[in-house]
């Protein structure tokens, strides 16, 4: 049973030993969605595309369906893409891996398992802590390294009254109901809450590929809403107590963070980052906030192709 792969069908079991979960038809989010048994307990995933393997990694409140957003977002089509639900979140449990280093040889496993031999990782925010492990633990296996809007070191932000309220409301379906309902109908009020540069704001709002995605996210998030919370509340432990031996990272890499993030501030994570990552390369995005890959997406999406093919040029030279 270690590398079975599980697909939902009508009515399904899926997960490990200690996660049997019963789930319906209607409550299935795509058809593609895989359960991977794997030695720490099952893995949710999606694998989409064809192509050289990016895996990527969406951060807090997240799950598969984020990080696959991320993908289609600032990645290129001509990809196979692995995006996972972190431990923690929706179909892959905490005790997959708690830790940094433990979810980093998780993503190892389960690339060995899909007898991938190397993937680039593409990291957003929470994501970036086991993304970085991943490249320091398991260089064989990490042919390059997107970081954005990530932390660099320890995280002095303080935790919103508002996010210990949200993760006891978000037990009653009414309540999420509602919120859901209320983003849906206000998705500028929404977005404005995450972009205080009124010029950005608008410009922002005229991009229709932008918000489509952006709503995908904003709304999306609803859906499962309580089983997003153990992982949050994991990586926001992992952020405000971790340091990382940066230097030591020896794969390319490649920095996206806006200049103007108050969640994660671009002078303490940002620049760090850059700085201290051998050869990294850094795309400051002007006035970009934590919701970056919305509101600068031509100009991200350009630095991140551009960086696939530098690192696709790279192994052809080896090769």
């Amino acid at each position: 049973m270690a590398n079975k792969v599980v697909f939902r069908r009508r009515w399904e079991i899926s997960g490990g030993s200690s996660r049997n979960v019963i789930r319906k038809k209607a409550d299935m989010e795509n058809p593609n969605l895989k359960i991977l048994n794997t030695s720490r307990g099952p893995v949710e995933y999606l694998d989409t595309g064809n192509g050289e393997v990016v895996l990527s990694l969406h951060g807090a409140m997240g799950g598969y369906d984020q990080a696959q957003i991320l993908a289609r977002t600032i990645g290129e089509s001509d990809y196979r893409y692995l995006s996972l639900s972190r431990p923690g979140y929706l179909g892959t449990p905490l005790t997959t891996g708690r830790t940094p280093e433990e979810q980093a040889d998780l993503y190892a496993e389960l690339i060995e398992l899909l007898n991938v031999k190397q993937v680039i990782v593409i990291a957003i925010s929470g994501g970036g802590p086991s993304a970085i492990h991943f490249a320091l633990r398991h260089r064989d296996k990490c042919r390059g390294l997107v970081l954005v809007s990530t932390c660099g070191g320890k995280a002095n932000n303080k935790v919103p009254l508002s996010f210990h309220i949200m993760t006891v409301l978000a037990k009653w379906p009414a309540f999420v109901t509602m919120m859901k309902r209320r983003a849906e109908k206000n998705l500028k009020q929404t977005l404005h809450r995450s972009i205080s540069n009124s010029d950005i704001l608008e410009r922002t709002l005229r991009d229709v590929d932008a918000m489509s995605l952006y709503r995908e996210v904003a709304v999306g998030g609803f859906y499962r809403m309580a089983e997003r919370i153990e992982g949050t509340r994991n990586d926001i432990r992992i952020t405000q107590t971790r340091s990382y031996p940066l230097k030591d990272i020896a794969v390319p890499t490649l920095v996206v963070h806006g200049t103007k993030d108050t969640l994660v501030s671009f002078e303490q994570h940002g620049k760090r980052l850059a700085t201290e990552i051998p050869g990294a390369q850094l795309f400051a995005a002007e006035g970009g906030e934590h919701v970056t890959i919305f509101t600068h997406r031509r100009e991200v999406q350009a630095k991140v192709s551009a960086f696939l093919k530098e690192l696709d040029l790279g192994r052809e030279r080896r090769e």
